[in-house]
This record gives structure tokens, C-alpha cells and sequence, in this order.
């Protein structure tokens, strides 16, 4: 499962999601795309789940890109501790994805294969999501942009 190697604190605050997506919003690698419609929290579990069922639909064909990492610590507490002694150890990474953010990119496989294994995949995350297609307009932006 994805997690940082290394960080400079060990603990995080939770923070907000509120707002939508001003980066990693658009589909730059792969042809197709699943798309996140609500703020969430994705732990590494639910990444990891996502990709092992779009790569065992696809059937090894096609390139998948996974566009977000867990960089972000989850702390918890210890069951039946009282109030006070302090916040929890880090438990768990989670990613923290706002509306509008790409999740999985894929190419080399057709349109059909490609949005049914992005259906499964969207059932292993935690809020809504949409499978959207590279128009021809991002294209044209990215081979200006090289």
C-alpha cells in the first residue's frame, strides 16, 4: 500500500475540504478517466483496492496512472482511554480529494473495457464519482504545452 517514506511531522491537524479542485483536475496521461464528484478522504486501502480491480479487468492491457497519494497521517487513540494524555499515534494515510480531481487515468484499451472497469473501481471509493473522456481540446493544450 502507498504511504511517504519519510515526512517532516509525524502528525497532522484534520483540516477542511471545502472548495473544489484546483489541481490535478484535468486528464493529462491516459485517455480516460474516473473523476471525483465529492470531498473525501481515500485511504490507501481504497487506492490500493481501486487499482487491483481496474488492472484485473483490463487484464494487463492498457497503461493505469494513479493520480493522488495517501500523504496525509490519520491519527487514533487506543479504545476506553480517557480524556486528555494526548493525541493518538498515526494509524492510517489517507489522500484527501476534493470535487473535480482526477483519480485513475487508463489508455490502451477500448472505450468499453475501460469505463467497466472504472465502474468497479468507483464502487471501492467513498463518494461519487464519473467516468470522463480526453476531449480533443486537452490534447491540442498538451502538445502546446511541450
Amino acid at each position: 500500500m502507498l504511504s511517504p517514506k519519510r515526512t517532516k511531522f509525524r502528525k497532522q491537524h484534520r483540516g477542511r475540504m471545502k472548495g473544489i479542485s484546483t489541481r490535478g483536475n484535468s486528464i493529462c496521461f491516459g485517455k480516460f478517466a474516473l473523476q471525483a464528484l465529492e470531498p473525501a478522504w481515500i485511504t490507501s486501502r481504497q487506492i490500493e483496492a481501486g487499482r487491483r480491480a481496474i488492472t484485473r479487468y483490463a487484464r494487463r492491457g492498457g497503461k493505469l496512472w494513479i493520480r493522488i497519494f495517501p500523504d496525509k497521517p490519520i491519527t487514533m487513540r487506543p479504545a476506553e482511554t480517557r480524556m486528555g494524555s494526548g493525541k493518538g499515534s498515526p494509524e492510517f494515510w489517507v489522500s484527501v480529494v476534493k470535487p473535480g480531481r482526477i483519480l485513475y487515468e487508463i489508455s490502451g484499451i477500448p472505450e468499453t473495457v475501460a469505463r467497466a472497469a472504472m465502474r468497479i473501481a468507483s464502487y471501492k471509493m467513498p463518494m461519487r464519482t464519473r467516468f470522463t473522456i480526453a476531449t480533443i481540446v486537452q490534447k491540442i493544450n498538451k502538445e502546446n504545452s511541450i
